[in-house]
């Protein structure tokens, strides 16, 4: 993983430095699992893969390419495109390419069974609460309360379909607010990333 993440950010290819950073994450942390494929780790469709590596990573066209042991996935979960969505109808810009690709690759990574910014390879929430602010500002500035981000999604998809989540009265009122806006504690997936992070601050 570590060896991707590098190579990767040593690419000289367009775009902001702050999203070379998280996309390069995301991939390297996709790569780490040689049983899927990249599409299919970060929910990108082929085209938009290829898009993306062509502004961000160029030269390095033998990361995308799948080892013979990765196959194809099974469908992923039904509010997997609801969630995708929800991120597409309140991009910060509307027309930046970067705001697709990261709601499609936010929303495969919310199915995964750490937190999101771990499996997005992020080093913490705060990279995670600050890619959403920059590329979703919109949707982030719901989130005043700071509640989990993949609890907040869920919410925010039960509420525009009109189902009742929460017996409490009110957030402070829950026996389980810790569970909503508890600590989200945990080791980063890419150490290096995350020590590249800091490096460059």
């Amino acid at each position: 993983m570590q060896t991707v993440y590098q190579r990767l950010m040593s690419a000289d290819g367009l775009g902001e430095s702050v999203d070379r950073h998280v996309f390069a994450c995301v991939v390297a942390v996709c790569r780490a699992d040689p049983a899927r494929t990249l599409c299919d780790g970060t929910g990108l469709a082929p085209d938009a893969l290829l898009a993306l590596f062509a502004t961000y990573f160029p030269g390095c066209r033998d990361i995308r390419v799948d080892p013979p042991s990765a196959v194809p996935g099974a469908d992923e979960a039904l509010e997997e495109d609801d969630l995708k969505r929800l991120l597409l109808d309140h991009r910060t810009t509307g027309t930046r390419p970067e705001e697709a690709w990261l709601a499609a690759m936010v929303a495969r990574r919310s199915l995964g069974a750490n937190h999101l910014w771990q499996d997005l390879g992020l080093s913490d929430r705060s990279e995670l609460s600050g890619l959403l602010t920059r590329h979703f500002a919109p949707l982030a500035a719901r989130n005043g309360d700071n509640m989990k981000w993949k609890k907040f999604f869920y919410r925010q998809l039960c509420q525009m379909e009109g189902i009742v989540i929460c017996k409490a009265p009110n957030c402070a009122a829950c026996h389980d607010y810790a569970v909503c806006f508890g600590e989200e504690a945990g080791d980063p997936l890419l150490p290096l990333a995350n020590a590249a992070r800091v490096a460059a601050e």
